[in-house]
């Protein structure tokens, strides 16, 4: 399967690997430039040696109306991937977990010597204190959000962001999140805001669920 680490894909039991490693999580219905110019900037700002586009067998919030079949997915997150740096993975669907907070706590068991820090868009902040046990999910592991159009304020503004704010590491000291033995704290950086979408693509026509 073309840019799909074979390991991650293909593992149920994990390996002894020693990376840090950017978990980008979501439905890519499809996937779009402005996921790879989020895995671009935390490769970069997290000095990170790759990032997972982690391709959901089903996203518990959003409706299945709409939704293409996890393979034609699968193959959207391939497209923008490089097999390299960032890898796609459909570990999810092979652990048979749908719940981010469940899937983070499998990925750290089966890689136990990797460092894991969660990444998402502010959007996904705003939202962030609807995700199953998510006060869980920010114990398990650092979180990294990245701006997205329309959304920078109300997800600083929200339940999510306040309950976490002593937790909050300044941009310039990000990367230190996933120093081993660090309780997991979060950050926002700064990163160019891409306006595009999967909604707007799909009703450009230019992804069709089926």
């Amino acid at each position: 399967m073309a840019n799909v680490s074979p390991c991650v894909a293909a593992s149920r039991f994990g390996d002894g690997r020693r990376l840090r490693i950017g978990l980008l999580g979501g439905s890519f219905n499809p996937a779009h430039e402005g996921h790879r110019q989020l895995a671009q900037r935390a490769l970069k700002g997290l000095h990170l040696d790759q990032v997972w586009l982690m391709v959901s067998p089903g996203n518990p919030l959003k409706s299945r109306r709409g939704m293409a079949p996890f393979a034609r997915r699968l193959k959207s997150a391939q497209s923008i991937a490089d097999g390299r740096h960032i890898v796609v993975t459909d570990i999810e669907k092979k652990i048979g977990e749908r719940y981010t907070v469940r899937s983070v706590a499998r990925l750290k068991e089966m890689f136990p010597h990797c460092q894991f820090v969660w990444l998402m868009g502010s959007d996904g902040l705003a939202q962030f204190s609807r995700w199953r046990r998510w006060r869980t999910l920010a114990n398990l592991v650092p979180i990294v959000v990245f701006p997205r159009p329309g959304s920078v304020i109300p997800a600083l503004r929200g339940q999510a962001a306040s309950v976490l704010r002593a937790r909050r590491v300044p941009p310039r000291r990000a990367a230190v999140l996933l120093k081993k033995g660090q309780e997991p704290g979060w950050s926002f950086l700064s990163a160019p805001q891409n306006a595009i979408s999967s909604t707007i693509l799909r009703k450009a026509g230019q992804f069709r669920p089926t």
